[in-house]
Parts: structure tokens; sequence; C-alpha cells
């Protein structure tokens, strides 16, 4: 008897699209045969994993198949799409074009991990194509907010030129469409998959489109409302602090995070710094009787 596909990826019959989609994708990393060598059982699971999702994503196969008009094989009178049939095709098919992209994606990423991620390729034959290969790029901080176009220098000397679009994150994968390996009798080359690794800065950092940063300040700027110069990624601004800001006070600046459409916005928190010790200040501090009092700990409570 054939396995039952949903029992192949241990989902429930009432199981949505999501959750289908969902268990074969973590089956299919843990098995594939690429990050299992040497393990026919492994490849042989990735097969029955590849062929169960194959009937349960098409919506006809899976609803024939609930209402029993076709076995977990898709046999029926007439021959109907056989998954069986699917799963026991030859071992160089198996990347097949209707794979899942979201499946492809998290495969680069264990092989990354796996063989070391030093510049290794991945092979990914398809046929006659050629085969991908995978790469890592470190990107800077600026170039990653702002976009920009990186150099990656490959192990056969090749020299190829990568466009940074802004916003980019560590972990995303950009792809070189026929960079990669040359195809077989006339097929097409494959891709190169580059994985880019963002730098961390010591002043700025991101949370989505916008730039975060700390900007020290003086008493006297923070009371009187000073201009000040204000770095960003993209140049250096003169902003004028409102007066009478507190630390922790944020000044947003509209359009100067990730550029693009829409553009993030720096946002800048205030710290206010003393500095070196003034005679001077701590006179007038030591004399001064402010015209309306307030206790900056006010509402403060330690009870639990």
């Amino acid at each position: 008897m054939a396995d039952d596909p949903y029992s192949v990826l241990g989902v429930p019959r009432d199981a949505s699209d999501a959750a289908i989609k969902a268990a074969y994708r973590k089956l299919a990393r843990q098995n594939h045969p690429d990050l299992n060598p040497g393990k026919p059982e492994a490849e042989a699971r990735f097969k029955l994993v590849s062929a169960a999702h194959d009937m349960l994503s098409d919506p006809d196969k899976k609803a024939r198949f609930g209402r029993g008009e076709i076995d977990a094989e898709g046999q029926e009178r007439r021959p109907a799409g056989n998954y069986r049939r699917h799963a026991e095709t030859a071992a160089g098919e198996r990347y097949s074009p209707g794979m899942d992209e979201g499946v492809l994606d998290d495969l680069f990423a264990d092989l990354f991990e796996a063989r070391g991620r030093g510049g290794d390729a991945w092979r990914n034959p398809r046929g006659g194509r050629g085969g991908d290969e995978a790469y890592r790029l470190d990107v800077g901080f600026t170039a990653a907010v702002l976009g920009a176009t990186e150099r990656l220098t490959l192990p056969d000397g090749r020299v190829l030129s990568v466009k940074i679009p802004p916003g980019l994150v560590s972990g995303q994968v950009l792809r070189l469409r026929g960079q990669g390996s040359p195809g077989r009798g006339g097929a097409p080359s494959g891709d190169v998959l580059i994985e880019v690794q963002v730098a961390e800065h010591g002043l700025w950092r991101r949370e989505g489109r916008d730039v975060l940063m700390e900007l020290p300040v003086n008493l006297a700027e923070a009371v009187l409302g000073s201009a000040v110069e204000v770095p960003t990624p993209g140049g250096t601004l003169r902003v004028t602090l409102p007066r009478h800001s507190d630390s922790g006070r944020q000044i947003r600046l509209r359009g100067k995070g990730v550029a693009g459409d829409p553009a993030g916005d720096l946002i800048v928190t205030l710290r206010i710094v003393i500095g070196t010790p003034d005679a001077a200040l701590e006179a007038f501090l030591r004399d001064w009787q402010p015209e309306h009092p307030a206790d900056p700990r006010a509402g403060l409570d330690a009870a639990p």
C-alpha cells in the first residue's frame, strides 16, 4: 500500500495549505540528499516528501484524494497523476522547476553552513543546465542603507559587480543569473547565489527602514536649543535642537534613513553630557532658584 501523503508530511487531513507547506519545507531540508551524503534512506525519504507535497499542493489532486476518487498513488479507473511515480524519478530530476522556491532558499542557507561558508560552490544539476554557485559577500552598513555596487572576486579569478539594493539585511540572497557554471550541450549556465552579511556600525543601527542613533549634547545646547552637526548615512546635517530638551528626547529626520520609496527616517535620541567639571557652572547651580521648581522624580514608586 502506498504511503498516505498526509502521513508522509505528518499533518492531519484538515491541515491548512500553510501547514502543509511548512511541514514539507521542514522535512525537505532535513532529508535533502546534498545535506545527507551517503544516506540513501534520506534520499528515499526526500523523494516521498516531495511527492506527497506534489499531490497535496495541487488543489484538484488534493480534493479528489479527499473524496476517494484517487488513492495515495493517484490511481483511478483511468490512470491519473501518480505522486508515487514522481517520488521515484531519477535522482538527477529531484531539483525540478516546480520545487518550492522557499525550500531552495532554505537549502542554500543549510549548504552554506554544511560547507563552511568559505566560498565553496554548490552544483545544482538540472539536466544539462549549468550548476549554481553559492558565495558570501560582506557589505558595509552604509552600503546596505543607501545602496551600492560591490565587487566579488570568484575563485576562478572572475570579478562580478554586485548591485546592493537599499535596505538589504544580513542573510538575504542575491541571484546573478547566468553567472554560474557553464551548461552542457548548449544548455544555459547556472546562477551565482550570494548571501549577504551586513556589517554593524558603531554609531547607527537599523529598525526596519529607520536608522537610529544616540547624539551626545552638552547642557547649554540642550537648554538653549543650539544648532549642532548630526552625522547621517548620507552625510552630515546641521540641525537646530528644540529648546529645553531632556536626555532621551527623540528628533526625527525624515527621509534620512534607508534610501528608497518610501525612504526611512533617521531617529536621533539626545543624551546630555555634563563633560569636564566646571567651577562656574557649579557655583551658578548652587545659587540658582528656578522660577517654577519641578521634581524630576515625581511619580516614581518603588512599591511592588
